[in-house]
């Protein structure tokens, strides 16, 4: 794996996780804000069609990358293609044109709270498309049976349980038969069964549709399930790069600190303060 050249030599991706045609290229992005570096110089594919996790400790810049991504953000430095087309240079209306071809599945589901499980889902098609409204409800149902939710097409938000949000708004991300779905914690506040589920959704959707996927996520377990590959990002740079067994059985101080969760290590718990005695006025009192 080499994972010791990652922090300095990050392009060198394996063989057989870099996609000849990958639908994500990322050469040179550096990204500073608020005076902090996020990303220095960094190099990353998403090959198609896969599912890749992107994790990291707080503050590593994981979803300002997917912000990247989908054009929400310009980077100080470097380029991001996405199929094809170098993300920085497009102008308004070809922005927006890629974006419909992203599916966002956020944190929190963003469901509409005033709008059914139906018009939830069919929200994309009323927006951007003109369809007659027996197709546009046949692709709704459609859509919400493949997330196991087709009878609650008349239940509001509210009603909902965590688990059902989630699946209600993955229905939505995907409602377009997009080329890219981002996932952004997609696990957070889930019961083992919706878990579970929604593990199996992202995975049988990228066999069966083929839809590459950017998993951002903390949870091992479950990313060690649905990822072919994961990057770790830290300290601006990717720390390492590989299957799910490969990071985990990493030898670096990086993979070692994120798998086990270390208080001690490059990634520091204590934010920076002045001495501990100091200030509680214990040095004096030795004295």
């Amino acid at each position: 794996m080499g994972y010791a050249s990652r922090m300095t030599a990050p392009v060198a991706h394996n063989a057989e996780a870099a996609s000849a045609d990958p639908l994500i290229r990322i050469r040179g992005l550096s990204t500073v804000l608020n005076g902090k570096t996020i990303f220095d110089k960094v190099d990353l594919d998403i090959p198609r069609g896969g599912v890749t996790a992107v994790m990291g400790p707080s503050g590593t810049g994981k979803t300002t990358l997917m912000r990247h991504i989908t054009g929400q953000l310009a980077p100080d430095a470097g380029e991001v293609w996405v199929d094809g087309r170098n993300v920085v240079t497009l102008d308004r209306a070809a922005l927006f044109a890629l974006r419909e071809k992203i599916g966002y599945l956020f944190q929190n589901s963003a469901l509409l709270t005033d709008y059914s499980v139906f018009e939830n889902v069919a929200f994309p098609l009323r927006q951007h498309l003109r369809l007659p409204e027996v197709v546009l409800r046949n692709l709704v149902l459609t859509k919400l049976q493949a997330v196991g939710l087709r009878g609650a097409v008349d239940l509001m938000p509210h009603e909902l349980s965590g688990g059902m949000m989630r699946r209600v708004a993955l229905a939505r991300a995907i409602v377009r038969d997009p080329m890219l779905i981002i996932y952004d914690e997609p696990f957070v506040g889930l019961d083992p069964i919706a878990l579970n589920q929604i593990v199996k959704l992202i995975r049988t959707l990228s066999e069966t549709l083929g839809i590459t996927s950017i998993l951002v996520a903390h949870e091992l377990s479950a990313v060690r399930r649905v990822a072919d590959h994961i990057y770790l990002l830290a300290g601006g740079k990717i720390a390492a790069y590989g299957t799910p067994e490969e990071l985990e059985r990493g030898d670096t101080p990086w993979t070692e600190q994120f798998f086990t969760g270390a208080a001690d290590g490059p990634v520091p718990f204590q934010y920076p303060a002045p001495d501990y005695a100091v200030e509680l006025g214990l040095a004096e009192a030795r004295r």
